[in-house]
């Protein structure tokens, strides 16, 4: 291992594609691996559904990709849905090597089908498949010598010129030497600094009231890398999972998608299925139709919740199917099997973010970007269902083959200066953040929701705006801490949704305005910085 706080590689985020990347980073240079919890706490330790991928001679790479393009209407980049459909089989069979345990029947995968796909092909351990393998890969990279963990630190800012009081002429000029990072323990902050930074640090659903993801996804690689001044492209296409479990002290839970695809029926409270009024392929639709259904479904009726029916199929079969659901249903009274489950859209997944290139590389040098936190290009304006952790399996193996290939011509930037705190102090105005983000959250949920419009968009960006003076006056002058940066990072989030829904002039995929409500002529991806 290199000097404290020096590293051939440095993997913000923990979850499935920072994993991948410093697992296999490893075996050419030194790791550090930041997260902001424990090592398991990341978003795809929450993931039910599964990973898709072509895995039987019924289906086909054709399938598979046309199912991703029609899923992402018409703004996806062909040629990264072309690499991740045609490499994902075999990185699920890396992770099978690694020992993840995906459920079998008669000896063989079993594969489900979820929401837009044509063909059976998601590969799952039972209903809690981001588990397995959260946890697979976590013992393997704690064995591995060369990488060196830090929970509970949080990344404040990335380390470019900027911090040398360099300024650059062109954005394209701009390289990434590592990081600021506040231990938490030791209330420190400590400049680390590496030749090859990793953003891996997930998605932002924190932003929003009823979110999926667990309280770590407060967009904060995303933030970051903006105030970089890296490429931001196509913010404005949030997916909401059509069905959390509308309980308040579930807090959300995800009723994966799965649970349609096995054979769930959607229903108002006068138990009328719905869907076939919304697409031919009811349940089954994509997840952006089916969260409108939903939404027309609870405005039209004045009530804050539809339910997902399986009471008509095999209740052996679903208890077999679907354990982390019915026994967590159970805990809150509802026996899936002879109750009819509450289900109300949730934020679940950042289809923008980070731009990247095929080769996971972001506008900033040094600096890659892999999963939910990037913009690839697979997901275009809907992301289909399974195809995110997939894409991190993908492009974090595309960014290893590339920064591998950089790292012998890389040095370290030690002129870059230690953390400065002077001129701040502690305070005891905390309320301002707890306040100021449920604010933020509760403008974003009201105003930049499933259904937007031109008035709605104005109204939230000047909330924003004026929510981003204050926490960014307080910033100044106070000593940093967690909450307090994850509050910045998540008002910088609000504003690049907020923004780039502004710029779209149409609806397509997760974006819907009344304004607009038919597709533009030219198809354009909204890109900020």
């Amino acid at each position: 291992m290199q000097n404290k706080y020096k590293y051939d590689f440095l993997v913000i985020g923990s979850g499935l594609a920072g994993l991948t990347f410093a697992l296999k980073a490893a075996e050419h240079g030194s790791v550090a691996i930041i997260t902001k919890k424990e090592m398991m706490e990341a978003n795809t330790a929450y993931a039910q559904g599964g990973i898709a991928g072509v895995l039987t001679k019924h289906d086909s790479f054709e399938k598979h990709i046309a199912d991703t393009l029609e899923a992402g209407a018409g703004l996806c980049n062909r040629e990264a849905v072309e690499l991740v459909v045609k490499e994902g089989p075999r990185l699920i069979n890396e992770l099978i090597d690694h020992g993840v345990q995906f459920t079998k029947k008669n000896g063989k995968l079993d594969l489900g089908r979820e929401g837009g796909h044509s063909e059976n092909r998601i590969v799952h351990a039972a209903d809690a498949t981001g588990f397995e393998v959260e946890s697979v890969m976590v013992r393997k990279v704690k064995n591995h010598p060369n990488i060196e963990i830090h929970e509970h630190h949080f990344v404040m800012e990335l380390l470019t010129e900027h911090h040398l009081g360099e300024k650059v002429k062109k954005l394209d000029q701009i390289h990434c030497f590592g990081a600021y990072v506040l231990d938490e323990k030791a209330d420190e902050v400590r400049r680390i600094l590496a030749k090859v930074t990793v953003l891996a640090a997930g998605g932002a659903g924190m932003v929003y009231q009823h979110t999926t993801n667990p309280p770590v996804a407060t967009g904060d690689g995303i933030a970051m890398a903006y105030r970089a001044k890296a490429k931001i492209e196509n913010m404005e296409f949030v997916q909401f999972h059509p069905t959390s479990l509308a309980i308040p002290e579930a807090g959300s839970f995800l009723i994966s998608e799965a649970v349609r695809g096995f054979g769930g029926i959607l229903r108002n409270a006068d138990g009328v299925a719905f869907m076939e009024q919304y697409d031919e392929r009811k349940e089954l639709a994509p997840r952006d139709i089916v969260a409108r259904a939903i939404d027309d479904q609870l405005k039209k009726r004045g009530e804050d919740h539809v339910f997902l029916d399986v009471t008509h199929l095999d209740a052996e079969a679903v208890k077999e199917e679907f354990p982390t659901i019915y026994e967590t249903c159970l805990e809150y009274g509802l026996d899936i099997t002879e109750d009819q489950i509450p289900v109300v859209p949730a934020t679940h997944y950042t289809c923008g973010g980070v731009s990247t290139n095929l080769k996971g590389e972001t506008s900033i040098a040094q600096l890659y970007a892999c999963g939910e936190v990037a913009c690839t290009g697979l997901h275009g304006a809907n992301r289909l269902a399974s195809n995110s952790l997939l894409e991190s399996l993908v492009f974090a193996d595309r960014a290893v083959d590339t920064a591998i290939q950089e790292i012998g011509k890389l040095r370290l930037n030690e002129v870059i200066p230690e953390w400065d705190e002077s001129g701040t102090e502690n305070t005891e105005e905390w309320v301002l953040v707890s306040h100021n983000r449920e604010e933020l959250r509760r403008v974003m949920s009201d105003y930049v929701g499933i259904v937007r419009s031109n008035l709605r968009l104005e109204r939230a960006m000047r909330r924003v705006e004026l929510l981003n003076d204050e926490v960014e006056d307080f910033y100044d002058r106070t000593r940093v801490s967690v909450p307090l940066c994850e509050l910045r990072n998540l008002i910088c989030v609000g504003y690049l949704i907020i923004r780039s829904a502004l710029q779209r002039k149409e609806s397509r995929g997760l974006h819907y305005t009344t304004d607009y409500t038919e597709l533009a002529d030219k198809v354009v991806s909204t890109v900020i910085g």
